[in-house]
């Protein structure tokens, strides 16, 4: 065995199994925005094109828009889970030399990972590739929700704001400002997952 067998094993374990908590949240976010969606289908708004005013929405449009993208979100995660939910115990160089390649079945399908159709040293970076891609695709859709917000909570716009509770306090000189923290810190995180 070496060490690539434990070691991209493990990785690949850890993100199948970090890529069901994403399903779930994502799952959560799709729900809430379809019901926001249907309670504001007649609620109008601006509508904007290069953040300029140009034709009435509702904003039960706009969020069926973000709902459309969740769902895709959702797609591609879980796309990308099966991609990566691959292991190999198959030696340093992939010919089973300490190994019968049943051993490798059995132990990849008892953490729920699939063995690697063709061994080598180590599982295959392209199965990364993808589950990363993934991943930003997914900050992305977070972040343009967050600066919709953002835009949207401007004072001189004002057609939309995060909950801001009774015992939050906004700027330290100016304590009547509502400060968008969730969506700006939402927009700092999807640029980490980017870089």
């Amino acid at each position: 065995m070496t060490s690539s067998d434990v070691l991209d094993t493990a990785f690949s374990l850890q993100l199948a199994e970090a890529t069901d908590l994403l399903l779930a949240a994502w799952r959560e976010v799709a729900g809430r925005i379809r019901k926001l969606a249907a309670k504001h289908e007649r609620t109008w708004m601006v509508g904007r094109t290069h953040g300029v005013h140009a034709e009435p929405i509702t904003l039960g449009v706009k969020l069926a828009g973000w709902h459309a993208e969740a769902l895709r979100n959702l797609e591609r995660l879980a796309r990308a889970r099966g991609l990566v939910a691959y292991g190999k115990i198959s030696g340093a160089v992939g010919t089973f030399a300490h190994f019968p390649p049943s051993f490798e079945d059995e132990v990849c399908r008892a953490l729920g990972l699939a063995p690697e159709p063709v061994s080598t040293q180590v599982v295959p970076r392209d199965r990364y590739a993808d589950y990363f891609h993934a991943l930003v695709l997914s900050a992305a859709a977070i972040e343009r929700f967050a600066v919709e917000i953002r835009h949207l909570q401007r004072t001189e716009v004002l057609e939309a704001e995060e909950p801001f509770s009774d015992d939050q306090k906004g700027c330290s000189a100016m304590p009547h400002q509502r400060n968008p923290v969730l969506c700006e810190n939402l927009c700092g995180l999807s640029r980490l997952i980017r870089s």
